[in-house]
Protein backbone atom coordinates (compact mmCIF):
# COMPACT_ATOMS: atom_id res chain seq x y z
CA UNK A 1 0.00 0.00 0.00
CA UNK A 2 1.17 3.35 -0.67
CA UNK A 3 1.97 5.95 1.47
CA UNK A 4 -0.85 8.85 1.65
CA UNK A 5 1.98 10.97 1.15
CA UNK A 6 3.14 9.88 -1.85
CA UNK A 7 2.40 11.39 -5.41
CA UNK A 8 0.13 9.14 -7.26
CA UNK A 9 1.70 6.96 -9.88
CA UNK A 10 1.47 7.86 -13.50
CA UNK A 11 -0.66 5.25 -14.12
CA UNK A 12 -2.95 7.00 -12.34
CA UNK A 13 -3.31 10.28 -13.92
CA UNK A 14 -5.65 11.14 -16.47
CA UNK A 15 -4.21 10.51 -19.98
CA UNK A 16 -3.33 13.74 -21.24
CA UNK A 17 -5.60 14.94 -24.18
CA UNK A 18 -3.77 18.10 -25.88
CA UNK A 19 -6.13 18.47 -28.48
CA UNK A 20 -7.83 21.46 -29.53
CA UNK A 21 -11.58 21.67 -28.49
CA UNK A 22 -14.29 23.60 -30.12
CA UNK A 23 -18.25 23.44 -29.00
CA UNK A 24 -20.59 20.62 -30.28
CA UNK A 25 -21.79 20.02 -33.64
CA UNK A 26 -24.07 17.30 -34.30
CA UNK A 27 -24.51 16.93 -30.74
CA UNK A 28 -20.61 16.09 -30.53
CA UNK A 29 -17.33 17.91 -29.18
CA UNK A 30 -15.27 19.18 -31.95
CA UNK A 31 -11.70 18.28 -31.23
CA UNK A 32 -8.47 18.62 -34.00
CA UNK A 33 -4.89 18.18 -33.43
CA UNK A 34 -4.17 20.68 -35.80
CA UNK A 35 -2.78 24.69 -35.27
CA UNK A 36 -0.96 27.18 -37.17
CA UNK A 37 2.39 28.72 -35.39
CA UNK A 38 2.90 32.09 -36.63
CA UNK A 39 6.36 33.57 -36.15
CA UNK A 40 7.28 37.55 -37.01
CA UNK A 41 10.83 37.89 -37.37
CA UNK A 42 12.15 41.89 -37.61
CA UNK A 43 14.92 43.92 -39.11
CA UNK A 44 16.54 46.75 -39.98
CA UNK A 45 18.71 48.70 -42.23
CA UNK A 46 16.23 47.94 -45.65
CA UNK A 47 16.32 50.23 -48.36
CA UNK A 48 15.05 47.50 -51.07
CA UNK A 49 11.87 45.70 -49.54
CA UNK A 50 11.17 44.91 -53.30
CA UNK A 51 14.58 42.60 -53.26
CA UNK A 52 13.16 41.13 -50.08
CA UNK A 53 10.06 40.30 -51.29
CA UNK A 54 11.62 38.66 -54.35
CA UNK A 55 13.37 36.44 -52.42
CA UNK A 56 10.08 35.48 -50.30
CA UNK A 57 8.31 35.07 -53.84
CA UNK A 58 11.02 32.41 -54.70
CA UNK A 59 10.85 30.47 -51.84
CA UNK A 60 7.00 29.54 -51.79
CA UNK A 61 6.85 29.97 -48.11
CA UNK A 62 3.40 31.20 -46.50
CA UNK A 63 4.33 34.86 -45.39
CA UNK A 64 3.83 38.43 -44.82
CA UNK A 65 6.61 41.10 -45.36
CA UNK A 66 5.95 44.64 -43.60
CA UNK A 67 7.82 47.67 -43.72
CA UNK A 68 7.46 49.56 -40.06
CA UNK A 69 6.04 52.66 -39.28
CA UNK A 70 8.46 53.33 -36.49
CA UNK A 71 11.98 52.59 -38.29
CA UNK A 72 12.75 53.84 -42.22
CA UNK A 73 14.67 51.07 -42.42
CA UNK A 74 12.32 48.52 -40.69
CA UNK A 75 10.82 45.26 -42.33
CA UNK A 76 9.61 42.12 -40.79
CA UNK A 77 8.54 39.11 -41.65
CA UNK A 78 5.41 36.92 -40.78
CA UNK A 79 5.59 33.37 -41.21
CA UNK A 80 3.08 30.82 -40.64
CA UNK A 81 2.64 27.19 -40.75
CA UNK A 82 1.13 23.82 -38.85
CA UNK A 83 4.57 22.60 -38.48
CA UNK A 84 7.09 24.67 -36.80
CA UNK A 85 10.67 22.80 -38.17
CA UNK A 86 9.44 25.38 -41.20
CA UNK A 87 11.23 28.07 -38.96
CA UNK A 88 14.66 25.93 -38.47
CA UNK A 89 14.73 24.85 -41.57
CA UNK A 90 13.00 26.69 -45.19
CA UNK A 91 12.08 29.75 -43.40
CA UNK A 92 15.61 29.75 -41.55
CA UNK A 93 17.29 29.17 -45.22
CA UNK A 94 15.18 32.45 -46.74
CA UNK A 95 16.49 34.73 -44.18
CA UNK A 96 19.83 33.40 -44.46
CA UNK A 97 19.44 34.42 -48.10
CA UNK A 98 21.41 37.83 -49.16
CA UNK A 99 19.78 40.92 -49.24
CA UNK A 100 17.95 39.23 -46.07
CA UNK A 101 21.80 38.36 -44.60
CA UNK A 102 22.39 42.03 -44.93
CA UNK A 103 20.23 43.34 -42.48
CA UNK A 104 20.48 43.80 -38.86
CA UNK A 105 17.84 41.63 -37.24
CA UNK A 106 15.73 43.13 -34.36
CA UNK A 107 14.97 40.75 -32.09
CA UNK A 108 12.89 42.80 -29.06
CA UNK A 109 10.06 42.25 -32.10
CA UNK A 110 10.68 38.29 -32.43
CA UNK A 111 7.28 36.65 -31.71
CA UNK A 112 6.46 33.28 -32.20
CA UNK A 113 3.16 31.46 -30.83
CA UNK A 114 0.46 28.93 -32.00
CA UNK A 115 -3.17 29.50 -32.77
CA UNK A 116 -5.36 27.79 -30.07
CA UNK A 117 -9.31 26.95 -29.14
CA UNK A 118 -11.43 28.13 -26.14
CA UNK A 119 -13.93 25.77 -26.20
CA UNK A 120 -17.19 26.93 -27.58
CA UNK A 121 -15.87 28.25 -31.15
CA UNK A 122 -18.21 27.01 -33.60
CA UNK A 123 -16.53 26.49 -36.90
CA UNK A 124 -13.07 24.40 -34.85
CA UNK A 125 -10.61 24.60 -38.19
CA UNK A 126 -12.03 27.49 -39.48
CA UNK A 127 -10.68 29.67 -36.17
CA UNK A 128 -7.32 27.91 -35.76
CA UNK A 129 -6.59 27.36 -39.79
CA UNK A 130 -8.10 28.98 -42.03
CA UNK A 131 -9.23 32.54 -40.43
CA UNK A 132 -5.89 33.75 -39.22
CA UNK A 133 -4.04 33.07 -42.84
CA UNK A 134 -7.30 34.82 -44.46
CA UNK A 135 -6.55 37.89 -41.79
CA UNK A 136 -2.78 38.21 -42.59
CA UNK A 137 -2.81 37.83 -46.55
CA UNK A 138 -6.27 39.77 -47.12
CA UNK A 139 -4.99 42.59 -49.70
CA UNK A 140 -7.64 44.61 -48.38
CA UNK A 141 -6.54 45.12 -44.55
CA UNK A 142 -2.55 46.00 -45.10
CA UNK A 143 -2.09 47.42 -41.13
CA UNK A 144 -0.85 45.26 -38.46
CA UNK A 145 0.10 45.64 -34.70
CA UNK A 146 1.67 42.69 -33.52
CA UNK A 147 2.92 42.14 -29.32
CA UNK A 148 3.26 39.81 -26.78
CA UNK A 149 1.80 39.99 -23.42
CA UNK A 150 1.59 38.63 -20.31
CA UNK A 151 -0.72 38.18 -17.42
CA UNK A 152 0.05 38.34 -13.72
CA UNK A 153 -0.10 34.69 -11.22
CA UNK A 154 -3.43 36.23 -9.81
CA UNK A 155 -5.56 35.81 -12.84
CA UNK A 156 -4.45 31.98 -13.12
CA UNK A 157 -5.61 31.43 -9.32
CA UNK A 158 -8.98 33.05 -10.21
CA UNK A 159 -11.85 30.64 -10.61
CA UNK A 160 -12.64 29.55 -13.98
CA UNK A 161 -16.26 31.67 -14.05
CA UNK A 162 -14.61 34.89 -12.85
CA UNK A 163 -11.72 34.42 -15.57
CA UNK A 164 -14.57 34.05 -18.12
CA UNK A 165 -16.15 37.25 -17.30
CA UNK A 166 -13.28 39.09 -17.75
CA UNK A 167 -12.45 38.02 -20.93
CA UNK A 168 -15.57 38.30 -22.32
CA UNK A 169 -15.25 42.15 -21.26
CA UNK A 170 -12.41 41.99 -24.18
CA UNK A 171 -14.35 39.99 -27.08
CA UNK A 172 -17.25 42.18 -26.34
CA UNK A 173 -15.22 45.35 -27.36
CA UNK A 174 -13.44 43.11 -29.98
CA UNK A 175 -16.70 41.84 -31.54
CA UNK A 176 -17.33 45.65 -32.33
CA UNK A 177 -14.73 46.48 -33.79
CA UNK A 178 -14.87 43.54 -36.22
CA UNK A 179 -18.82 43.80 -36.90
CA UNK A 180 -18.06 47.42 -37.95
CA UNK A 181 -15.30 45.88 -40.48
CA UNK A 182 -12.30 48.14 -38.43
CA UNK A 183 -10.27 45.57 -37.21
CA UNK A 184 -9.85 41.85 -36.80
CA UNK A 185 -7.41 40.12 -34.08
CA UNK A 186 -5.34 37.19 -34.18
CA UNK A 187 -4.67 35.50 -30.95
CA UNK A 188 -1.89 33.50 -30.62
CA UNK A 189 -0.71 31.02 -27.64
CA UNK A 190 3.08 31.95 -26.52
CA UNK A 191 3.71 29.53 -23.82
CA UNK A 192 7.57 28.64 -23.53
CA UNK A 193 8.10 29.86 -26.90
CA UNK A 194 9.94 32.92 -26.82
CA UNK A 195 12.85 34.30 -23.93
CA UNK A 196 10.68 37.02 -21.87
CA UNK A 197 8.54 34.22 -20.67
CA UNK A 198 5.28 35.67 -21.97
CA UNK A 199 1.65 34.04 -22.32
CA UNK A 200 0.01 35.43 -25.72
CA UNK A 201 0.90 37.21 -28.85
CA UNK A 202 -1.50 39.31 -30.37
CA UNK A 203 -2.19 40.73 -33.57
CA UNK A 204 -4.30 43.70 -34.89
CA UNK A 205 -5.21 43.24 -38.33
CA UNK A 206 -7.44 46.03 -40.64
CA UNK A 207 -7.57 48.36 -43.83
CA UNK A 208 -6.69 51.77 -41.71
CA UNK A 209 -3.92 52.19 -38.70
CA UNK A 210 -6.20 54.48 -36.78
CA UNK A 211 -8.50 51.95 -35.71
CA UNK A 212 -6.59 49.07 -34.20
CA UNK A 213 -4.83 51.95 -32.22
CA UNK A 214 -8.29 53.17 -31.14
CA UNK A 215 -8.81 49.68 -30.09
CA UNK A 216 -5.66 48.96 -27.99
CA UNK A 217 -6.93 52.12 -26.33
CA UNK A 218 -10.45 51.08 -25.68
CA UNK A 219 -8.66 48.08 -24.53
CA UNK A 220 -6.83 49.70 -21.35
CA UNK A 221 -9.12 50.26 -18.99
CA UNK A 222 -10.56 46.59 -19.02
CA UNK A 223 -10.24 44.55 -15.83
CA UNK A 224 -7.77 42.16 -17.38
CA UNK A 225 -5.57 45.09 -19.06
CA UNK A 226 -5.60 47.21 -16.24
CA UNK A 227 -5.48 44.64 -13.23
CA UNK A 228 -4.24 41.31 -14.65
CA UNK A 229 -0.96 41.99 -17.17
CA UNK A 230 2.25 41.79 -15.86
CA UNK A 231 3.84 43.04 -19.25
CA UNK A 232 2.58 44.18 -22.56
CA UNK A 233 4.89 45.11 -25.88
CA UNK A 234 6.44 46.07 -27.08
CA UNK A 235 4.66 46.61 -30.31
CA UNK A 236 5.54 46.66 -34.10
CA UNK A 237 3.62 48.71 -36.21
CA UNK A 238 3.68 47.90 -40.00
CA UNK A 239 1.83 47.89 -43.76
CA UNK A 240 2.05 45.17 -45.66
CA UNK A 241 3.75 45.51 -49.03
CA UNK A 242 3.96 41.97 -49.84
CA UNK A 243 2.22 38.44 -49.11
CA UNK A 244 2.19 35.33 -50.42
CA UNK A 245 -1.11 33.79 -52.26
CA UNK A 246 -3.65 31.69 -49.82
CA UNK A 247 -3.04 28.11 -49.75
CA UNK A 248 -5.41 25.64 -48.83
CA UNK A 249 -5.77 24.80 -45.14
Amino acid sequence: MSHPSQPAAVSDAPALDLREKGAPKDGQTQYSDRRLFMQLTAFSRCRNSDALARVLSDSGLEAVLYEEANDPTGVAVLSMSEDPALFVTAMRSALQTAPFADLTLKPEFSLLGRTYSLGYEPRLEEWLLRRPRRMVLDPSTPWAVWYPLRRTGAFARLPRPEQQQILKEHGVIGRQFGEAGLAADIRLACHGLDKADNDFVIGLIGKELFPLSALVETMRPTVQTSQYLASIGPFFVGRAVWRSPVQAA
